[in-house]
């Protein structure tokens, strides 16, 4: 192991290595053998664009391909080189990176200006003469990425697959991508694979076929009998199972699977390994074969071309027999993962663009003065300081290094390069990936602005919102001027259109800090012994137009962002706090549902349409607990911590009294028999952070929901439940819904092994039976709550996202329910104030309320007699006979058309960039969690988090290190 020895170029370095037994004098005797030697003109070129001079090798391990030698050939180096041999220790800037993305290899070679090797005993690059003037191919270290036309036939054709990049967190060299309709993702590791493709991308894929697929983490022969009904699965880092409280939801996170190839000696040798099998697609025709490309991936040339797909017969030569053969072959091998390879960008990940990291400053000044000395000694390097590059590592690590060009720094960050400011290398940047080119192992990056010192809060929440591309800007002057102007009164025409019910006891009950105020109840009893239970939610469609400015602005944003102390609106405080928000005391304009309910909760008639109502008063949580409770029976002898509201109208407090008591009743009723009908919950406490006055946070409290909670939430999901069935019914291709699918089976069983590890009985068979079953283990663990919090945080970890799509996109109607509601149909109406889905949602209740009202006149069926009842009767669900009728749909497209409701295409588009925006708003708040809970630990050596654990906290330069151990 005395010498490493690389080729490249036709030109040959050697690093000898100081650890090894060769004497010092023969190692003279070597460097003057090599001294005494003539290099050979170079016979290939080099790129305009690659690494140069300021990255030392250290910064790229893991990172950057290594050449392999090719035999012992020796060749001196030129004396202006001015090497030293002296080994330096590996620098790393990611200390928690996996091992496996370390490449254990001495020489790195990056293709530059003069043809350079870099040692990783040496920052300085061993020079080779003069740079070449003639311009020579290049190796390339990926695949070409297919042309356009070539990936549409393909597509069509299924012979690849249209897919989201997911990387694993946790080790970059695995990544993910999901296929509708195939139970299992598909695994694409290592690099070269993986094909310059980043998180978040939307990517074409090749499987490889069965013979090359991997072993599928966790497999156990009890799967195998049930594989066939695990029906989608999403491998994610930030998998969230949405818990639809229309107040909060609860997140998990998912783990991923590693793979490797026991053949491999290196994790970019087990990328590209199984490369040379047949693909699990063939092309029928070889003229549509892509051009074989030569790709240099660790000195080997890895050979590009299209698939083959053995045995495709022409009537299954299409998307969606592709997808389900696919589905069969991977269901026949439920012990497998399948595997394989991105051969083109479909679109480009958002997160290109919100990047955000650290600079290797240090290492850059470091590499320049050294490079200054050297070029003293030879004229024909002083040209290359415009082509120098700094590294830059981003914070998310399923992110590879960058290099950022020297001279597209901006100019405020090049003055403090240039004036030696190390402490630059400290801030947070924001940067955008320009070009990931095929010769280019890592990336190139674009720096755009500074966020501020990594240690401090401010620039943290500031990267945190970049990064997750949320608009914390003030409204344009172009969407204010959407709205009204203050003070604004309801117009004459609203007061003659609408259902006037300003006479109903009404109240909001919401958190005590809120402002925003979108849905209200109400409640009274009937002769028969039943209750006629009221929603009603601010109308905001009312005020936000289609396609005006503003509601562009609302589309864009498509949820109100909440920063734990603060938040960021969807809309603006003119219309979000006073124009549509619920407040007491005001006539404000509403869309309402009313349902008469049974003592057995069931629903036998519902009236939905456009109110107008006024709220008596606003109650916050902790009030309306204090009413369940019996405090407050009379307020006159109320002595709670918290002050009583204000009352508005004509009402009683013991009417409101009244009226919240009945709702709680109400909602026991009808959460039992939601339960009963399968739902599942999977509650936990949740951590609420207590600030000071400077908005520091000084301590963290475990907050537990209350009956209150549960009594909004269970009409607000009775609301959203039948906004799903009208606007279904309305409009069956085009209404915008919301779908959960089942858990991931093979993660399902995980849970189950570890709960029988721990002697517990578990029954996933059905969402029902699972939430009984947790309900007994939380019985059985009454006096464990450590194990109860543990195991409930890993009965969420199958859960997959809850997502938003277009109705029309799934045609098997099994596939549109929410699993963990254990309902067919769901979507989000009452929450129009912070969620732009909801909006639409009213766009289409209006528009079906419309198209109802106008068919009803057509066929004379609203009359002064029986004309309420005849409405309650067909409101929006018009009989199967009725809806398929030209008179009908003739009524619904005029409404259509009239409130714009989007067509088919749209509408999914608009729910995917609605799901995108729900999940960075997730994430926000995660990250807000995680830099709370590390203000707080910050400059604390020891704190007890419970009995049994602490937290041992050490500060770093960038960021504190926390460890967990077993306390005494």
């Amino acid at each position: 192991m005395g010498e490493v020895v690389a080729e490249t170029q036709n030109q040959t370095a050697v690093v000898v290595d100081n650890n090894n037994n060769t004497p010092i004098k023969d190692k003279k005797k070597n460097r003057r053998s090599r001294r005494s030697k003539q290099i050979s003109p170079p016979t290939v070129g080099t790129a305009s664009s690659s690494l140069t001079v300021c990255l030392g090798e250290s910064d790229f391990k893991g990172d950057v391909p290594i050449l392999d030698h090719e035999g012992s050939k020796e060749l001196s180096l030129p004396r202006a080189s001015n090497i030293a041999f002296t080994s330096l220790p590996t620098m790393h800037f990611n200390e928690q990176a996996a091992e496996s993305e370390s490449l254990p290899v001495q020489l790195t070679m990056l293709p530059g200006v003069g043809g350079q090797i870099y040692s990783g005993s040496c920052p300085d690059p061993i020079v080779y003469g003069d740079p070449p003037i003639t311009s020579y191919p290049q190796r390339k270290y990926f695949a070409s990425h297919w042309p356009a036309e070539a990936v549409h036939k393909a597509l069509e054709r299924g012979h690849i697959f249209k897919a989201l990049f997911r990387v694993n967190a946790h080790n970059r060299l695995e990544a993910y991508c999901k296929i509708d309709g195939v139970r299992a993702d598909v695994l694409i590791s290592g690099p070269a694979v993986q094909n310059r493709a980043v998180e978040g991308d939307i990517v074409a894929i090749e499987v490889d076929p069965p013979s090359l697929w991997t072993k599928m983490k966790g497999y156990t022969a009890g799967v195998e009998n049930s594989a066939l009904v695990d029906d989608g699965m999403l491998e994610s880092d930030n998998s969230e199972f949405v818990r639809e409280n229309c107040k909060g939801k609860n997140k998990v996170a998912a783990d991923f699977e590693s793979s490797s190839c026991g053949n491999c000696s290196s994790p970019l040798e087990n990328a590209v390994c199984n490369r040379s099998g047949q693909s699990f697609g063939e092309v029928s025709n070889p003229e549509e074969k892509v051009p074989v490309e030569n790709v240099c991936v660790n000195g080997h040339n890895l050979t590009a071309s299209k698939p083959s797909i053995v045995g495709c017969s022409s009537e299954m030569n299409d998307a969606l027999h592709a997808t389900e053969r696919l589905s069969v072959t991977v269901n026949s091998f439920p012990s497998k993962r399948p595997t394989g390879r991105v051969v083109a960008i479909l679109e480009g990940s958002p997160r290109r663009d919100t990047i955000t990291g650290f600079l290797s400053v240090k290492k850059w000044m470091w590499s320049r003065e050294g490079y200054k000395r050297d070029s003293k000694k030879n004229r024909h390097l002083s040209t290359a300081l415009s082509c120098q590059y700094l590294l830059l590592t981003p914070n998310d690590p399923r992110f590879p290094k960058m290099m950022v060009p020297f001279k597209s720094l901006p100019d405020f960050i090049l003055k403090r390069l240039e004036a030696g400011d190390v402490t630059l290398e400290m801030d947070l940047v924001a940067a955008r990936i320009a070009d990931w080119a095929e010769e280019n192992y890592i990336p190139e990056a674009h720096v755009t602005d500074i966020f501020g010192r990594g240690g401090e809060v401010e620039p943290q929440l500031a990267a945190i919102l970049f990064e997750n591309a949320i608009d914390s800007s003030e409204f344009s002057q172009e969407a204010l001027s959407c709205l009204p102007s203050i003070p604004w009164e309801i117009p004459k025409e609203e007061l003659q259109s609408r259902r006037d019910i300003r006479n109903f006891c009404v109240f909001t009950i919401d958190p005590a800090s809120a402002t925003d105020l979108d849905d209200a109840l109400s409640v009274e009893r009937l002769s028969d012994g039943n209750f006629r239970v009221g929603v009603h939610i601010a109308d905001v469609s009312y005020f936000v137009l289609p396609d005006s400015a503003l509601d562009e602005n609302a589309r864009a944003k498509s949820t109100s962002v909440y920063l734990l102390q603060s938040k960021l609106p969807m809309l603006p405080p003119l219309l979000s706090e006073n124009l549509g928000s619920l407040n007491p005391g005001v006539d404000k304009l509403a869309f309402s549902i009313f349902w008469d309910i049974s003592l057995t909760g069931e629903v036998s008639q519902r009236w939905i349409g456009r109110t107008i109502i006024q709220s008596c008063c606003k109650l916050s949580y902790e009030h309306a607990q204090d009413i369940i409770d019996g405090l407050l029976d009379d307020p006159s002898s109320y002595k709670g911590e918290r002050s009583w509201p204000v009352l508005h109208g004509l009402f009683k407090w013991s009417d409101v009294v009244t009226s919240v008591k009945n709702l709680y009743e109400i909602s026991k009723i009808l959460k039992k028999k939601r339960f009963d009908d399968g739902a599942l919950s999977l509650e936990s406490p949740k951590i609420v952070f207590l600030f000071d006055k400077e908005g520091i946070p000084y301590d963290s409290v475990l907050s537990v929901r209350k009956e209150s909670n549960f009594l909004v939430e269970e009409f607000m999901l009775l609301a959203n439940r039948t906004a799903a069935e009208v606007i279904t019914r309305a409009y069956p291709s085009s209404a915008l819904l919301r779908r959960h699918p089942e858990p991931n089976l093979r993660k399902l069983r995980e849970f189950e092994s570890f709960c029988s590890k721990h002697g517990l009985r578990l029954d996933t068979s059905s969402s029902g039976q699972f939430h009984n079953s947790l309900e007994r283990i939380r019985q059985e663990l009454t006096d464990d709550s450590v194990l109860l919090d543990i195991l409930m945080s890993y009965a969420s970890r199958p859960m997959q996202l809850a997502t938003y799509f277009c109705s029309g996109d799934v045609e098997d109607e099994n596939d549109r329910g929410h699993y963990a509601l254990a309902v067919p149909l769901y979507t989000h109406f009452t929450s129009p104030l912070r969620r732009y889905p909801d909006i639409l949602v009213h766009r289409m209740l209006a528009a079906a309320l419309e198209a109802e009202e106008a068919y009803l006149k057509l066929k004379l069926l609203h009359n002064p007699d029986g004309g309420e009842m005849t409405r309650e009767r067909c409101l929006t669900s018009f009989d199967k006979d009725a809806i398929g009728s030209p008179e009908a749909q003739e009524a619904l497209s005029a409404a259509a058309s009239k409130h714009k409701v989007p067509c088919a295409k749209t509408l999914a588009g608009i729910a995917s960039h609605c799901n995108e925006r729900k999940l960075a708003s997730r994430h926000v708040k995660d990250a807000m969690e995680k830099l709370y809970m590390w203000v707080l630990l910050k400059g604390k050596e020891v704190c007890k988090l419970c009995s049994k654990y602490y937290t041992f906290i050490q500060q770093k330069e960038r960021y504190l290190e926390v460890t967990i151990g077993g306390g005494g």
